[in-house]
Parts: structure tokens; C-alpha cells; sequence
């Protein structure tokens, strides 16, 4: 009987998290009210660089994202004046479970399913409920020069981000946090997967631009500003992307 009762709570579970996610989805596909953002600061090496930064780090950071997701919804007639509301959530004591890359499919969804719980486990916002929750582990740059890849999950809205805790990458960083929170929102990528080049034209914030290069900002979901035919930069912060064409389709702000 214990057995029965434990598949059946599970189930419940399960139906109310897939119910939860569904509504979720809906909303970030209608555009009809500002989504809610929070933003979770992790200290992802424990150092003492990192606390330092994080002892700082106020809602303010994060207001170019929202000023970006602003401006692109005027360019694209968005019917919205605000689109993204940006809050940030105290520290969070633990880091998220780190994402099985190359794992099979089998791996990524036992995954998905962890940091889900652990999501649930360590929310450490305290207001209205997020429509998508953007958890950033930070590192401290001089010891760690390359970071693990980041990552958005549709499902659930959640996204993991690892990020430098330095006051003079807070651009940067933003741009990693805009990135994976449009993968929340049904983004994808726009780049190579070899060499994380842009691809033509998707990967391009203005494609049609005479002559095509150097571009003057990176599409958003590329991350990469083309500057020549074989070169490209990674941009400084949010006044260098743009959201293209696709990506705007994939969020619903275009048809």
C-alpha cells in the first residue's frame, strides 16, 4: 500500500510541476503583463574576492537588462512599455547541480529534474512569485579566466549562469544573463557550435547592412559581434546586442 501511495504523490508532483511550467510557458508567450526576473547570486569558488563583489551587488547592476529588453520591445512595437521587471534575491548558499554537457538525453532530463528540486529547495526570494528565476554563480577572474557554459531551460524557466564577480565585467555579464534568460523565453542559439562563430544571417543583428561588416552589435542569442568575415568580438555589455529578427519570432514578438 506504502508503495501505491508513494507512486501516487509522486504523480501528483509531477502533474502539479508540468501544470506549473505550462502556465508559465503561456505567459511568456502572450506578452500581455511585465514577467517577473529574479536574480540569484551564487558565490561559485567560495573566495573571498567573490564575497567582497557580492556584499555590493545591488538591483541596480541588472538595470541594463532590463533598459535593453525595454528598447527592443519599442523597436519592435511591443504593446508593452516594460517587459522584463528585474529583482534581485539574497545570496544563495549552495550551487545549482552542474549540467551533464555531452550527456545523453536520458542524463540531461535527470538533470533538468534535479535542479528543478533544487530550484524549489533554495529559492531564497521572499515577494511575488518569478515567472523566471536566473541563478548566477560567480568566480573570481584571477583564478579562473574560463567559465563553464551557461545555460536556459524552457521548461521551468530557469537558467544557470556563471559569471566573473568583478565590478568592470558587470557588462559582460549581463549580456550572459540576458542570453540564457531567452532561452527561458523559447530563444535559440544563433552561433556555430564548433567555433561559436555568428551564423549568417540569423546570427547577425543587421544582416543587410552595406558593406556587412563590421557589425555594430552582436545579435543577442549569437554573442558574438561580426567584425569580419573571420573575426568576431564578444560585446561589453548590453548596449552592444541586439535582439534579430528569429530570435524575436521565437519570443512571440513577432509573428
Amino acid at each position: 500500500m506504502w508503495r501505491w501511495l508513494r507512486i501516487a504523490l509522486l504523480l501528483i508532483i509531477l502533474a502539479t510541476v508540468a501544470q506549473g511550467a505550462w502556465l508559465a510557458r503561456s505567459r511568456t508567450a502572450e506578452w500581455n503583463d511585465s514577467l517577473r526576473v529574479v536574480i540569484y547570486p551564487v558565490n561559485g569558488d567560495g573566495s573571498q574576492t567573490s564575497a567582497a563583489y557580492l556584499a555590493q551587488l545591488s538591483q541596480a547592476t541588472f538595470g541594463p537588462i532590463e533598459s535593453f529588453f525595454k528598447a527592443e520591445a519599442t523597436r519592435y512595437r511591443l504593446p508593452l512599455a516594460d517587459p522584463v521587471d528585474v529583482k534581485l534575491a539574497p545570496l544563495v548558499q549552495s550551487a545549482p547541480p552542474a549540467p551533464p554537457f555531452g550527456g545523453s538525453r536520458l542524463e540531461i532530463i535527470a538533470w533538468s529534474l534535479r535542479l528543478r528540486s533544487w530550484t524549489w529547495w533554495h529559492d531564497t526570494w521572499k515577494g511575488p512569485r518569478p515567472h523566471a528565476r536566473v541563478f548566477v554563480v560567480y568566480h573570481d577572474p584571477a583564478t579562473r579566466s574560463r567559465l563553464p557554459h551557461s545555460t536556459g531551460l524552457q521548461q521551468g524557466l530557469i537558467g544557470v549562469v556563471n559569471a566573473f564577480s568583478r565590478a568592470d565585467m558587470d557588462g559582460s555579464n549581463n549580456v550572459v544573463i540576458a542570453h540564457e534568460l531567452l532561452h527561458t523565453f523559447g530563444a535559440t542559439d544563433k552561433y556555430a557550435a564548433g567555433d561559436n562563430r555568428p551564423q549568417f544571417p540569423d546570427g547577425y543583428a543587421d544582416p543587410n547592412a552595406q558593406p556587412l561588416y563590421p557589425q555594430q552589435q552582436a545579435e543577442i542569442m549569437a554573442g558574438r559581434i561580426p567584425v569580419s568575415e573571420t573575426r568576431s568580438e564578444i560585446p561589453a555589455g548590453m548596449d552592444e546586442v541586439a535582439i534579430g529578427l528569429k530570435t524575436a519570432r521565437e519570443i512571440h514578438w513577432l509573428k
